[in-house]
C-alpha cells in the first residue's frame, strides 16, 4: 500500500498555488496546520506535526518544505526518541528548500525564521532526500548539502531553481513529482510475495 503523504508547510502555510497545496488535493495528503504560521518555533510546531501524525493512519511519508523542513528535523530531535506513537510508520521524508535558520541574512531579512535555530544536525531515523536549489536566498547550496550530509540524506541539485516555490515558477513542479516518485519506491518496497 503507498504511504500517506504528510504535508509540512513553511511559513505562511504555503499558498493554494504553491506545489504543496497542489499535491494536498491531487494525492489526498495529510496537512499539518500550525496555530502561528508565520511565527515558528521548534516545540509547537514539531508538536503540531505529531498531532498530524497521530491523526493520519497508515504508512506515511514527511513532505517538508523551507521552515517546513526545519519542523520536520525538529520533531526527529525532540520526539523521535520517545517513541509515542507513529514513529516506526514514517517511512521517509521528502525535504525541500530547507531554511537556514543559523544564517544571519536569513535572520535579518525573514526574522521569524531565526526561532527555528539552531538547526538539528543529528541523522534523521529514517531515510530522507534533500532538494536544494542553486540559487535558493533562504539557504546557500553548500549549507544545504552540508545539512544533508549531517542528516544521511540524499542530496539532489535542483539546479538555478530560487526557492523552489510560486515565486520561482514552481506551482505543479512535476520534476519534484517524479523524484517523489522514485523516493517512495525507494523507500517503500514492494511486499515479498510468500508462498
Amino acid at each position: 500500500m503507498t504511504p500517506t503523504l504528510v504535508i509540512v508547510p513553511g511559513l505562511g502555510e504555503s499558498g493554494p498555488q504553491h506545489w504543496q497545496s497542489l499535491w494536498t488535493q491531487k494525492f489526498g495528503a495529510a496537512r499539518v496546520r500550525q496555530d502561528a504560521p508565520d511565527a515558528p518555533t521548534p516545540a509547537a510546531w514539531a508538536r503540531r506535526l505529531q498531532e498530524t501524525i497521530d491523526d493520519t493512519p497508515g504508512d506515511l511519508v514527511l513532505v517538508g518544505h523551507s521552515t517546513g523542513v526545519l519542523t520536520i528535523v525538529h520533531w526527529a530531535d525532540l520526539h523521535w526518541a520517545t517513541r509515542t506513537g507513529g514513529h516506526d510508520r514514517v517511512k521517509g521524508a521528502l525535504l525541500v528548500g530547507p531554511s537556514d535558520a543559523e544564517d544571519v541574512g536569513v535572520q535579518a531579512e525573514y526574522p521569524a525564521i531565526a526561532a527555528m535555530a539552531p538547526v538539528p544536525l543529528a541523522p534523521l531515523p529514517f531515510p530522507a532526500l534533500v532538494i536544494a536549489s542553486e540559487s535558493d536566498p533562504f539557504v546557500t547550496f553548500g549549507r544545504a548539502q552540508a545539512f544533508a550530509d549531517a542528516w544521511e540524506a540524499e542530496f539532489i541539485s535542483a539546479g538555478d531553481a530560487g526557492h523552489i516555490n510560486v515565486a520561482s515558477g514552481h506551482g505543479e513542479w512535476p520534476d519534484g513529482e517524479i523524484l517523489l516518485s522514485e523516493a517512495l519506491h525507494a523507500w517503500t518496497p514492494p511486499d515479498i510475495v510468500r508462498f
